[in-house]
């Protein structure tokens, strides 16, 4: 349960950045797309689970969150502690209504927001694409933030060994993911799991027709009971000499990133610190190389090239280094969520970075 004193210090944050900015009201868009119904629930505290939900904070005055009538069940409503609670024929319309001639910050404008309420909205309301300001605002996370951060990532943590476990070559990835999904189920991620696995460099979904071979990548992302997304995984089995190659790179990110996840520190910079050993021996990254992450999946800043937002104490990223060999199949993708400590980054998980062997 979210304290008040951690909902009054959320609303405090974004409303300083939309008087910043010179905006009325901030509008909050999620759907049940994994991993981006979670700037509502930062906002409202309700996760959605169908369809979709806005959620306004204003300025001045109280928030409201607004749900479709044509999907009455979008979620749990009595988890949100906002009192205002609306369902609307077309929230286009009402949204139009209440927010007419406003300058609003739009968060989701260009990926989340429906087309009928982009056209209900667009006459009668200033809308700005607000998506990089809001994620800042809430990038630094609270101690009460942190520890559902930590809990997350003990599940995420535990659900990596669980996989461990069960894998072996051979075997389907449903089946070497099975146990891991208990556990997350298990222990209160409910629908907030995207878990995956690599072949050879693309991701899959892990199925039954899906045989993995004598080197495996899993890619492990929840969220815990809190609502706090994290990602933790490391590559298991015999990988082949280019991808032991890769290995002494991620060896180096790894160190790397312990002193460029630092306090007063560009992204920019933190992205060229941990990157080098990749380009050093001539591999180029074929993901994002980390991002900020909460209650959305992915969430600004980035780790990458050109990014000059300045870290903070307490911001916490996932890293991930996606290296692809020329061939185009030999890569490895191991995942870290890292804490930017008072000294530099701290990583969460306590997994060693390697590639771990399977049936030990």
């Amino acid at each position: 349960m979210v304290s008040q004193g951690e909902v009054e210090r959320r609303y405090a944050n974004v409303r300083a950045a939309l008087e910043r900015d010179g905006l009325d009201t901030a509008l909050v868009c999620g759907s049940e797309y994994s991993g981006f119904e979670g700037a509502v629930t930062y906002l409202s505290g309700f996760q959605v689970v169908h369809r979709y939900a806005y959620v306004l904070l204003p300025l001045e005055g109280e928030p409201a969150i607004v749900f479709p009538t044509e999907a009455r069940y979008v979620g749990e409503h009595g988890t949100s502690w906002i009192e205002e609670q609306v369902f609307a024929d077309r929230p286009g319309d009402w949204l139009a209504d209440r927010l007419s001639r406003q300058r609003v910050g739009v968060y989701g404008l260009d990926y989340v927001m429906t087309v009928r309420e982009h056209e209900a909205l667009e006459d009668h309301v200033e809308l700005v694409n607000w998506d990089v300001a809001f994620d800042h605002a809430r990038a630094v996370k609270s101690d009460e933030e942190l520890e559902s951060v930590r809990e997350s990532v003990r599940i995420n943590t535990d659900g990596f060994h669980a996989f461990h476990g069960a894998y072996a070559p051979g075997r389907s990835a449903a089946e070497a993911l099975a146990p891991a999904e208990k556990l997350f189920v298990e222990r209160g991620c409910g629908r907030l799991t995207m878990n995956m696995v690599l072949v050879g460099a693309e991701f899959a979904i892990a199925r039954v027709e899906t045989i993995l071979g004598e080197f495996c990548i899993p890619s492990l992302e929840v969220a815990g009971p809190g609502g706090h997304w994290v990602e933790v995984s490391r590559a298991i089995g015999t990988p082949n000499a280019e991808v032991r190659r890769m290995n002494e790179a991620y060896d180096e990110y790894f160190e790397a990133a312990k002193t460029a996840l630092r306090p007063g520190a560009t992204a920019h910079d933190a992205h060229r610190a941990v990157s080098q050993g990749f380009t050093d021996r001539g591999y180029h990254l074929g993901h994002v190389t980390g991002h900020s992450i909460g209650m959305t999946m992915i969430e600004f800043p980035k780790i990458g090239e050109g990014i000059e937002t300045e870290l903070r104490e307490n911001m916490v990223f996932s890293m991930h280094p996606h290296v692809i060999a020329e061939n185009g199949h030999d890569c490895l993708y191991m995942q870290e969520t890292w804490l930017v400590g008072p000294d530099g980054g701290m990583p969460l998980s306590g997994l060693p970075s390697k590639i771990f062997d399977y049936g030990t």
